[in-house]
């Protein structure tokens, strides 16, 4: 497998995408608080990187109440899910097949 720099999706590869992206991989679905806390980052960046994640329909973000609390949680769509598939298989180009099988 050879690397196409190209084939790079530059949504995800932003380092908070890539992270917000990385941990609903394996999540599904997360508490805005628990991604934030997570990933280390801010309400207002995390919600900038949510926005532009959403728009691309990879992540949904659903608010409501829990205990008369707000609660927001993210979920990552399946078109999101394939996205961040491809651009997990788009880095493996980079690595060299013999590292591969180790």
């Amino acid at each position: 497998m050879s690397f196409d720099p190209n084939a790079i999706d530059e949504l995800i590869h932003g380092r908070i995408r890539l992270a917000v992206m990385a941990f609903l991989s394996t999540a599904n679905a997360a508490e805005f608080t628990d991604l934030r806390n997570r990933i280390g980052t801010t309400d207002g960046n995390l919600s900038t990187h949510l926005r532009k994640l959403e728009e691309a329909d990879y992540v949904t973000v659903t608010k409501g109440f829990v205990a008369r609390k707000p609660q927001t949680v993210v979920a990552l769509t399946e078109k999101g899910r394939a996205a961040f598939l491809q651009y997990l298989d788009a880095l493996k180009g980079l690595i060299p097949p013999k590292a591969a099988a180790q």
